[in-house]
């Protein structure tokens, strides 16, 4: 396993990374997404969140993204869910299999007292086996299932919610 990143809260100059390595993901089909990003059109996402409650971590190697991690609401707008946040995240694929998803995974439920969630959602599809076993790893139980409710171009697959109660 390779420790030789660093975690640190995203700023907007990330924002080129996190787009390439979000690409990624849209192209293995494996995010739910069928068109890639570019920086402008996800500016406006970007700028949603925030340090204090809803933050975006990123793995550091050399100067360079190659993995990030978010807080998102949870029914944004419904208040009694405050302190459940949806979490996820994206590995640059040149550096799967290197720690970085289990370190980020790792900080981010650290930093949830701080933040105030008290659960974390992960939402994601049935075909994302790497994804399944990690958050099994961190004791995320599988919460829901929506069978055969996404449609990436042809292929019919399910989505599933994972979660985990903290503290």
């Amino acid at each position: 396993m390779n420790q030789n990143f660093n975690i640190r809260f995203a700023n907007y100059s990330d924002l080129a990374d996190i787009v390439v390595i979000f690409n990624q993901a849209v192209r293995a089909r494996v995010n739910g997404s069928l068109k890639e990003g570019t920086v402008e059109s996800r500016s406006k996402w970007f700028s949603e969140f925030n340090q204090k409650e809803y933050p975006i971590y990123v793995a550091e190697q050399n100067n360079r993204v190659v993995g990030y991690c978010y807080l998102s609401q949870y029914r944004s707008g419904r208040q009694a869910m405050n302190k459940t946040a949806e979490i996820s995240y994206y590995i640059d694929y040149n550096h799967h299999k290197q720690g970085i998803a289990s370190a980020l995974i790792k900080h981010t439920i650290n930093d949830c007292k701080r933040v105030n969630k008290n659960s974390l959602l992960a939402i994601l599809l049935d075909k994302n086996k790497p994804s399944i076993s990690i958050l099994e790893k961190f004791g995320f139980k599988k919460w829901g299932y929506y069978p055969d409710i996404v449609d990436l171009d042809g292929e019919i697959c399910s989505q599933l919610i994972y979660g985990l109660k903290l503290g």
